[in-house]
């Protein structure tokens, strides 16, 4: 058993057994490029399609049969930076702002439409950082978990949140602090 799996155990345990981890990429929100996001059991279980040729950034988060879930797209004309998240259906699921910038930290809010709204806090550029809903941790998103370059895990502790929907969160975060992409 390695040092990964045991880390793993530890997790599980100290959750319940629970939490659900998988693996993403810096890249992966490069417009124009496709990436598949995977579990904790190495199985491909939802891409990222990033649509090329479009005027504002576009993302798809797909299941792994190709189906949108859900579209991640800019908003033009905003003082701070802002992105909504859209269903398969095309309707808003979520708006994320950029927070005021606060030393040391940065902030996401998102307003979720038919739901309780979250925040993101922590050291967001060097992707350790967590995602909560009134104070409580919903997801925790980690580099230290990994020793591949450029990838970073996201444990979601939550029962009550859609992990596709926490994955889109965190892409439209990663694009959001890192706009060179």
């Amino acid at each position: 058993m390695g040092l990964r799996d045991r880390r793993q155990e530890r997790r599980e345990e100290r959750r319940g057994g629970a939490a659900r981890t998988f693996r993403m990429r810096q890249k992966m929100v490069s417009i124009g490029d496709d990436y598949w996001i995977e579990d904790e059991h190495g199985e491909r279980v939802f891409k990222i399609n990033g649509k090329a040729l479009r005027v504002r950034k576009t993302l798809v988060l797909e299941d792994p049969d190709g189906r949108e879930l859900f579209k991640i797209q800019e908003k033009m004309f905003h003082l701070r930076d802002t992105m909504e998240i859209e269903d398969g259906e095309g309707h808003k699921v979520a708006t994320v702002k950029k927070a005021l910038i606060t030393p040391l930290r940065e902030r996401f809010e998102v307003k979720v439409e038919d739901g309780e709204d979250l925040e993101v806090k922590g050291n967001i550029v060097d992707h350790e950082y967590k995602v909560e809903c009134d104070g409580n941790k919903v997801a925790e998103v980690s580099k230290k978990w990994f020793r591949i370059a450029d990838t970073y895990g996201v444990e979601i502790e939550s029962p009550d949140q859609d992990p596709a929907f926490v994955l889109a969160v965190t892409a439209v975060v990663d694009t959001m602090t890192h706009p060179a992409r």
